[in-house]
């Protein structure tokens, strides 16, 4: 099997995932955090690695930047390659002052500013929820890890530079604790191909100081919430939506 975007063959994913934007910060996953990890697709220069975490199969997959981008590999991801769960592994932008530098958000929902969900069913504005057992596995994991752990809302942005006045400000009045760009559209995706999402971020900059890490303590400080989203794979058990009568 072989999509656009993706070379593997079939069975080389396993059913969890953990998907960084950055294709260099996949392999470092790759070599870091699995056992007896093997390269299956680096279409594009986006890698694919799969090995074990604590004698269980995990994949790791790079989603490039956006929301167009990480709705690509993860639809043929969950459509053609039988993956059950997807955690995003990423940074973000800390919004209120309670979020600071190398604080990880576990994102329960993601507001979004862009029209790509408006497409999926007419006259409907869609929620962007995290799965509900993967945020929960999410959140005792984090637990376990010490303060700077914050769990609610974030912004989906399809611009990284707009100036935009005022906005953050509201956004923090509803809740928000961070930005970033892909989380809806990893959500939505899930939603319509009966997946399961999450994503666990680590606050790399500041939207209303002038605070930002360097890329080499991005790259330092991005384990614990590797650690936190691995865990949350290994523990949870999604369900599909289940009807009662």
């Amino acid at each position: 099997m072989v999509t656009p975007h993706i070379s593997a063959a079939p069975g080389d994913f396993a059913p969890d995932v953990l998907m960084p934007g950055d294709p260099r910060r996949a392999r470092r996953i790759a070599e870091t955090f699995l056992q007896n990890a093997r390269l299956v697709t680096e279409v594009r220069g986006i890698e694919g690695w799969t090995g074990t975490y604590q004698g269980r199969p995990l994949s790791v997959l790079a989603s490039g930047m956006g929301m167009p981008s990480v709705t690509i590999y993860a639809t043929e991801l969950f459509r053609f390659y039988g993956v059950r769960s997807i955690v995003r592994v990423g940074t973000a932008g800390g919004i209120p002052a309670s979020v600071g530098l190398r604080d990880v958000v576990v994102a329960t929902a993601a507001h979004t500013d862009s029209a790509m969900s408006s497409h999926r069913i007419d006259g409907v504005h869609l929620s962007h929820a995290a799965s509900f057992d993967l945020a929960r596995a999410a959140a005792r994991a984090a637990e376990e890890t010490g303060t700077g752990v914050h769990i609610g809302p974030v912004f989906t942005s399809d611009h990284f530079y707009l100036d935009r006045p005022g906005l953050f400000g509201r956004l923090e009045a509803h809740g928000t604790l961070a930005v970033e760009m892909e989380a809806a559209g990893l959500y939505a995706t899930a939603a319509a191909e009966g997946g399961h999402a999450l994503a666990v971020l680590t606050v790399s900059d500041h939207v209303s100081r002038e605070e930002a890490l360097t890329s080499a303590e991005r790259e330092a400080d991005f384990d614990r919430a590797v650690t936190i989203a691995a865990t949350a794979l290994l523990t949870a058990r999604p369900r599909q939506q289940e009807t009662f009568s």
